[in-house]
């Protein structure tokens, strides 16, 4: 079994396996189409009716609502998704079926309808199911005996990631925004197709990693290690009568408040919409389901044996830091590009759009360039083994550089630059691009910090982030629409929530492919997508209050709200740290 393990390491590009680079691409072309879709989907949602590419006149509420749904959603079917995964259909049949629903999903929302919309949608929600949690699951299997590279192999797939963000919302962000919105979304589908086929075509990198599971895969998966590193058959936990009960108290509860927020806020429809001991819209069966959830986690948890259990407890307490950091860090999906529209000068002439242009050209072909080293890498190292692969892979740059070549002649012939709002969103991928390779080796080396130190920064710096934008807006009166603030606010923001990002999220799948045991590690890996999911719900559904606490107290006050609870929570991680330490029974 080892021999098979070390084969992954023999054809290595940077250090790492070839196939982490195929899942980099494969990744990177699937977060092209959600982050370029998402960029446009709120400014399109809530733009003027009127004008050469109208929008659709939504409430910031309602587009939000509808964001956050769909972001939850995203992030709970991979709980069926890995299920399906792990015990029926293996990790690689899951990501192909995944991308073609996104791809169908895609092509939907391009007809620009609102019944199509919502069609659309839904593939994403079911494609995403699928691919996510089984993608991360493949990386888990191919470093097996490797633990010490997992850090640094998450965040190479993590840049993979932000990769595809730069390029989605660079791109679909652009052609939406200045060709039309179907062009945008139609862009996002054709580059998922493309991924998926790349992914296709690679399968003989990957030996038996990620196939369809076998009886004899299912006892393997029984297996735990203890404290010494002895490997011995687990105990199951299997579920009673109480668990059932709490989980469909969970599901209900919780259905009822997804299924009533948006069909209030956008159709008016009332039907969920239920007001109990004085909470309004359903918030009382928000709370039910999160009552529930943890009740289900206090009755489970003593069942385990004692190594498993601390470290699901261990995993529980991620997962509660997660959940807000990404309520602060998903406003860059909703609250933000209305700040950025609303409140930004986006307006540039004479030496200042001759400056932008110029960094805009350099911030757009420079990690470009890079990506396209990485490529040539993988070429050399299995073009013999995976040809269509690669001339699939290479025909997708071919695309992605004959739009940035058309789009760059554009600009320059242009006499007056005014900056898109979906421009700022690519500076926390592009800063990803930039940082990554730092906190690469920093967590490679022997000043690798713990967990909760890692907690902590991410958590403080995404913090710092907006407090940087609550300082920008101080002199913005309550009650104000709009204003003419710096751009300098923003990249600052965008800058600090990327360090903070760099230091928390591949970690949290890092300490999760070692913490969790090897038999439910894709179902485990969507539970991690759940407080994700949480999270995501939480950012839209207090972002939608923007307009509302802006008129009410000030745009710095909203601010501030993300500036002092994330900081408040690293602090705690850093308090917690013996007991983390001592909980992960020698996980590193």
């Amino acid at each position: 079994m080892s021999t098979v393990k070390e084969d992954y390491f023999e054809s290595k590009v940077l250090g790492h396996p070839a196939g982490l680079f195929v899942l980099f691409f494969t990744e990177m072309w699937e977060r092209f189409s959600y982050y370029g879709m998402r960029a446009i989907l709120v400014i399109f949602l809530t733009g003027a009716i009127a004008g050469d590419n109208p929008g659709w006149g939504w409430s910031t509420e309602a587009a939000l609502s509808l964001l956050g749904t769909y972001a939850l959603l995203v992030y709970l079917t991979p709980l069926l998704g890995g299920y399906l995964a792990d015990k029926k259909i293996g990790y690689r049949m899951a990501v192909v079926v995944g991308a073609l629903l996104m791809t169908l999903g895609h092509a939907s929302m391009a007809v620009e309808t609102p019944t199509f919309l919502y069609i659309g949608i839904a593939f994403l929600i079911l494609g995403n199911g699928f691919f996510k949690p089984n993608m991360t699951s493949i990386i888990s299997k191919m470093y097996e005996g490797h633990n010490e590279k997992k850090d640094g192999a998450y965040n190479i797939f993590y840049m993979g990631v932000n990769a595809g963000a730069f390029l989605g919302i660079l791109l679909c962000g652009w052609v939406g925004e200045n060709v039309g919105w179907s062009y945008g979304f139609g862009l996002a589908g054709i580059f998922m197709l493309l991924g998926m086929l790349q992914f296709y075509f690679a399968q003989p990198l990957f030996g038996d990693i990620g196939r369809k599971p076998t009886k004899e895969d299912l006892e393997d998966r029984m297996m735990i290690s203890d404290d010494q590193g002895v490997n011995r058959q687990a105990k199951l936990n299997h579920f009673q009568i109480i668990d059932y009960v709490l989980i469909a108290v969970f599901t209900v509860s919780a259905f009822i408040f997804i299924i009533n927020d948006p069909l209030s806020k956008i159709g008016g429809i009332d039907t969920f919409n239920l007001t109990v001991a004085g909470m309004e819209n359903s918030l009382f069966y928000a709370l039910v389901a999160a009552i529930s959830f943890i009740v289900l986690l206090l009755v489970r948890l003593p069942r385990y044996e004692r190594i498993e259990r601390d470290r699901l407890i261990a995993f529980g307490i991620f997962c509660i830091f997660t959940v807000f950091f990404w309520a602060a860090f998903e406003q860059a999906a909703g609250s933000l590009p209305i700040y950025t529209r609303d409140f930004t000068d986006r307006i540039l002439e004479g030496g200042a759009a001759t400056v932008f242009r110029i960094i805009n050209f350099s911030v757009t072909v420079i990690p470009l360039l890079i990506i396209t080293y990485v490529l040539i890498k993988l070429f050399g190292q299995t073009w013999k083994r995976i040809s269509t692969s690669n001339i699939i892979l290479g025909f997708s740059f071919v695309i992605v550089w004959g739009i940035i070549i058309y789009k760059v002649t554009l600009e320059y012939s242009a006499e007056t630059t005014e900056v898109d709002v979906t421009w700022f969103a690519i500076l926390n991928s592009l800063y990803i691009i930039i940082f990554a390779p730092l906190f690469t080796k920093w967590w490679d080396s022997k000043y690798n910090p713990p967990a909760s130190v890692k907690y902590f920064l991410g958590l403080a710096l995404l913090g710092l982030g907006f407090g940087f934008l609550a300082m920008g807006a101080w002199s913005v009166p309550s009650g104000a629409e709009s204003a003419k603030l710096s751009m300098a606010w923003l990249v600052l923001a965008y800058l600090f929530h990327t360090l903070g990002e760099l230091c928390l999220s591949p970690m949290g799948l890092s300490y999760l492919s070692k913490l969790i045991p090897t038999r439910m590690i894709a179902f485990m890996f969507g539970v991690y997508y759940l407080a994700i999911a949480i999270g995501n719900k939480l950012a839209h559904y207090v972002g939608g209050d923007i307009e509302k606490i802006t008129a009410e107290y000030s745009l710095s006050t909203f601010f501030l709200i993300f500036t002092i609870v994330p900081i408040g929570l690293g602090i705690i991680s850093l308090l917690l740290h013996p007991l983390l330490k001592r909980l992960m029974h020698g996980i590193r």
